[in-house]
């Protein structure tokens, strides 16, 4: 049985010292033996069949001694970690120190291993936090918005000879140069004028341009090899277009709806802008008590974890306009987010700890149902993607913050600005954080969705 201690280097950092006796070690040298006996051929010996003597004498104890511990270390380091119960949240950096050799040819193995834990903090008073939201109001510019928006989906894209403005869709091809040197090209790129999700300096360029005209203006590059540089794009548009609206009558109704008149239509719509208000104020309501709760207690951050979890999130994938840039002030704004959302969970944890929040199948079942819509996949597939994965663990622990997050929305004390209380009884009851996800999730859509049209 390996022997190990830890150290606390500091709230969010262990170094285990640990020894490893020989009648462990011994397995993994006799293992390493036999592998290199199947890997080199002796003159006289079979493959396979080398005698251990011969292959040190041929190979040299070291190389075996090594092999056998890089190929033992793993199982020496999950048994030290149990022994000892910590968790590592961050992969260890390991330094052997000691290993059998030519003069203590029976030695243990020995090694340093240092790594990043989750902190241990002291659970504050969580119960009556007191915030102040706006009042759920649905005003008659929210009417005519979700009005505008149905209207939006069934508009149609036509041609006008006249200068791009505000608001228009547009049709271009960009030419972009470094130093008279091409560095990207694209054609026939769809955009719509304000959206800001392309590059700087190109609203400015497109005001008043009309098809068949072209504009060169500076922008500093973001991404790829060219990333932060300054250069000279020429942009070419090769059409102007506005969205043409159909009028909001009974017809309309009729088509976009299950109802006969635009005045039923309209009553529907303030409805869903009085429920959308409602769950506007239980988003409010949710993110302030969390963010109060978040002042009551310090949590130590390891900056290896997030530093790791910031090169993950630009090195998952591609970037092209309107995505993330890797730029140093997103760093800093994705770096603080990131220590937010660590510091949160371990707070959340120890609410669920506290309140003894358990996750049932059903809710994990809902949960994955929910986040599978997201990403347009079947849940069945889902689920089994998590499961392969080995994601199951990490969605339950979200499942129950969530839940204990809940917990503290309703011991909260929750007033809007004109004084009256707030009842959030629907948000903290099963099902009720969907609601909220689902209002968050869809003003960020509403963000993106000229992005979208274009």
């Amino acid at each position: 049985m390996v022997k190990s201690t830890a150290e606390n280097l500091s709230p969010t950092r262990v170094k285990l010292t640990v020894e490893v006796p020989f009648e462990e070690v011994k397995p993994a040298l006799d293992k390493a033996f036999k592998d290199i006996a199947n890997q080199v051929q002796i003159p006289g010996f079979r493959k396979g069949k080398i005698p251990a003597r011969l292959i040190e004498q041929r190979f040299g104890r070291e190389i075996v001694v090594d092999q056998a511990v890089n190929e033992g270390l793993n199982t020496w380091f999950s048994a030290a970690i149990a022994e000892a119960e910590v968790t590592p949240i961050s992969r260890p950096e390991v330094d052997v120190t000691a290993t059998p050799d030519a003069e203590n040819a029976e030695g243990p193995v020995a090694f340093t291993a240092e790594f990043d834990v989750r902190p241990t903090i002291e659970l504050p008073d969580y119960k009556g936090l007191k915030v102040t939201v706006e009042p759920a109001q649905a005003t008659e510019e929210d009417e005519q918005k979700a009005l505008d928006a149905l209207r939006s989906r069934f508009g149609s894209l036509k041609d006008v000879d006249r200068p791009a403005a505000q608001d228009d869709f547009v049709t271009m091809n960009l030419t972009a140069t470094v130093d008279g040197e091409q560095v990207d090209q694209a054609e026939g790129l769809s955009y719509q004028v304000g959206a800001g999700t392309m590059l700087e300096g190109i609203d400015e360029a497109l005001d008043g341009l009309s098809a068949g005209e072209d504009a060169t203006f500076e922008t500093t590059l973001n991404g790829g090899e060219h990333d932060g540089e300054t250069a000279v794009v020429k942009l070419e548009l090769t059409a102007v277009k506005e969205r043409e609206l159909p009028e909001a009558d009974d017809e309309f109704a009729q088509l976009a709806s299950e109802f006969d008149t635009i005045a039923e239509l309209k009553e529907d719509l303030k409805k869903q802008a009085a429920e959308e208000a409602v769950n506007r104020q239980g988003v409010e309501a949710r993110d302030k008590v969390l963010e109060e709760l978040a002042k009551l207690v310090e949590v130590p951050v390891p900056d290896g974890v997030i530093a790791e979890q910031v090169e993950q999130h630009f090195s998952a994938g591609g970037h092209t306009a309107g995505d993330d840039h890797d730029t140093a002030e997103h760093r800093a704004e994705l770096e603080q987010n990131t220590r937010e959302a660590f510091a949160n969970e371990v707070i959340l944890d120890e609410v669920a700890e506290a309140e003894e929040v358990t996750v049932d199948q059903g809710e994990l079942i809902e949960y994955i149902i929910a986040t599978s819509s997201e990403y347009g996949m079947d849940p069945n597939q889902f689920a089994m993607m998590l499961d392969q994965g080995g994601q199951i663990p990490m969605i339950m622990g979200e499942v129950r913050r969530r839940k204990a997050l809940a917990k503290v929305l309703e011991y909260a004390e929750v007033t809007d600005t004109d004084g009256k209380a707030v009842d959030l009884t629907a948000f903290v009851t099963p099902g009720g954080q969907e609601a909220l996800d689902a209002e968050a999730e869809g003003a960020e859509a509403d963000d993106a969705e000229a992005a979208e049209q274009a």
